[in-house]
């Protein structure tokens, strides 16, 4: 795969769960097999749930497996810039900014929430063919 890509927090649950259509799983476990990147926003999102134990030791593997992007100096001003553009949860913006600042295609499944956004790139797996 040439392109690089970062996995919202709703592709990660859904696609743990083995939740989504076969193209999109297939075309999600090529990312992941690459060695997938998220967000730390992510890593918060889908570790903050008292889980059952089998759920949680999945999620964790999963996350322990994936290049985590920190919230660093260089995303703060693209993260302003896109909360300046539109109405969006901060959490959002971080990883909009994340996936932006490091020309990434953002793989999520609410592509509502981040349309619009300049220089933001989104798939959503349930609709791959």
């Amino acid at each position: 795969m040439g392109q690089k890509y970062l996995i919202d927090s709703n592709i990660i649950i859904d696609y743990l769960d083995n939740k989504m259509p076969k193209a999109g799983m297939v075309f999600v476990s090529k990312i992941v097999d690459a060695t997938p990147n998220i967000s730390v926003i992510s890593q918060i999102e889908v570790l903050r749930y008292d889980l059952p134990s089998r759920a949680s030791k999945i999620m964790n593997v999963f996350v322990e497996y994936c290049n985590i992007y920190q919230l660093d100096e260089e995303i703060v001003p693209i993260i302003i810039d896109i909360c300046k553009q539109r109405k969006i949860k901060l959490p959002d913006a971080i990883i909009a900014a994340t996936a932006i600042y490091n020309e990434f295609i953002l793989l999520t499944r609410n592509i509502d929430d981040f349309k619009n956004i300049k220089d933001l790139t989104c798939i959503n797996p349930y609709q791959v063919e």
